[in-house]
């Protein structure tokens, strides 16, 4: 794996409870190699090249210890924004379990989203950090049908090993659960698939899961994903054309009809699906809390 120069790795984000409470966030590799067809952080505004090329940062580590030690306010990192933290690299370098280690020392939180189940390797530093502070783990599952997750998101575990370790986690007391982003219109949007993954969801013991019912397609992701619909989806490319234009943010066609689906499907199993719930659930679980409290 080549490895890049890198000055810092914490930085502070201004997310407040908009997204998963998170006070900080790093990115201990550059680029993915899932190879997602409709990955938003491919696009040219984030100024990755080569972004299906996993690269490590020169002395992330040591750098990420440094940053920690003088951060006074022990708030929730969060992991795996631009480049998921378990890509295949991670086997060898493990600078993501390291950083976990680094996290548990100094007491801080942390909120990991991931595609996959190697994170069942590091449910001891899960463990160990949620003594002192708050833990959720996010995992993207876009489709409950194994087939048609190897062609949207050929080089990551199938859904159904997400869903094998997602019941791993929780019934390791882990919370944790799904975002369902992004939601393919054509693809992935149908009642019943929603229904599925939802069933699915609840049988794995997951607490939440966050949808907005829609992608995101800007600038060359807008390209690429276009491309893999004219080798996977024939006729597809000039539906979204014809629909969306240019436009950002993409809702599924039957998208307002749906998120009643998948509201109702939620409180039918006991999931939480708003974000201020999620939030205040998993912080809530904190030990850490329960001392403030008690003390």
């Amino acid at each position: 794996m080549k490895m890049i120069e890198a000055k810092t790795i914490l930085s502070k984000v201004n997310y407040g409870n908009t997204w998963y409470g998170i006070d900080y966030c790093i990115n201990l590799y550059r680029g993915c190699s899932h190879g997602c067809i409709y990955c938003d952080s491919r696009s040219s505004c984030y100024h990755i090249d080569h972004f299906n090329i996993v690269r490590g940062k020169i002395n992330a580590i040591q750098i990420l210890g440094r940053e920690l030690s003088k951060v006074r306010k022990k708030g929730v990192i969060g992991i795996g924004s631009m480049s998921d933290p378990y890509n295949p690299n991670e086997k060898e370098f493990q600078q993501t379990r390291e950083a976990l280690k680094l996290i548990a020392k100094y007491g801080f939180g942390v909120s990991i989203d991931t595609k996959s189940n190697m994170i069942l390797r590091d449910i001891d530093k899960l463990k160990e950090i949620r003594k002192r502070n708050n833990v959720i783990v996010k995992f993207t599952i876009t489709t409950p049908k194994d087939e048609l997750s190897r062609i949207i998101e050929p080089n990551v575990c199938p859904s159904s090993m997400r869903f094998s370790a997602l019941k791993s986690l929780t019934d390791n007391g882990i919370f944790a659960g799904i975002t369902l982003t992004p939601v393919l219109p054509y693809i992935t949007d149908s009642e019943e698939d929603i229904k599925e993954l939802i069933r699915l969801a609840s049988a794995s013991g997951a607490r939440f899961i966050y949808t907005d019912m829609g992608m995101t397609l800007r600038q060359n992701q807008r390209d690429d994903y276009f491309n893999e619909l004219n080798r996977s989806f024939i006729g597809l490319k000039s539906k979204y054309i014809k629909r969306y234009g240019n436009r950002y943010f993409c809702p599924v066609p039957n998208a307002k009809r749906l998120y009643k689906v998948f509201t109702e499907e939620c409180e039918k199993y006991g999931i939480l699906y708003k974000m201020e719930d999620i939030i205040n659930a998993y912080k809530k679980e904190s030990p850490k809390i329960e001392q403030i409290t008690l003390f």
